[in-house]
């Protein structure tokens, strides 16, 4: 059984792979099949979200054509049992004009990011997003 400090490190190779531009298949291998990841409403998702591994990678494929880039800085980490916690500085940029932001334009959020593992795989995700106006 994977110790804390290891699923801290599953969690930032995690983000890593998202930053790096990494193919659906490439994340997916962080998440365990019963993966549900939840966002809470923030300014961009007023209803919240709340999907399966299925809808995960759907949404995986729809960001890959909107956004240029992404950079996660963590701000901050904690690890205990099988939770990670994470306090994270999110930076996109627009590959197409989204709301009142322009092609081009930067997205930025303060995020929490609470991780739940099982067997080095990543069983649930909670996000609170707060976006910069």
């Amino acid at each position: 059984m994977p110790t804390p400090a290891e699923n801290l490190a599953l969690a930032r190779q995690y983000l890593k792979t998202i930053e790096s531009g990494g193919t659906v298949d490439e994340v997916a291998q962080f998440f365990a099949s019963e993966v549900i990841l939840e966002i809470f409403p923030s300014r961009f998702f007023p209803a919240g979200s709340r999907v399966n591994l299925e809808g995960m990678r759907s949404a995986a494929e729809r960001g890959k054509k909107v956004m240029a880039s992404q950079s996660y800085e963590i701000k901050n980490a904690l690890a205990g049992g099988d939770q990670v916690a994470l306090e994270v500085e999110f930076l996109g940029t627009l590959l197409v004009p989204f709301q009142h932001l322009p092609t081009g334009g930067q997205m930025r959020a303060h995020v929490a990011i609470f991780l739940t593992f099982k067997n080095g795989k990543i069983t649930s995700q909670r996000n609170y997003d707060c976006y910069d106006a």
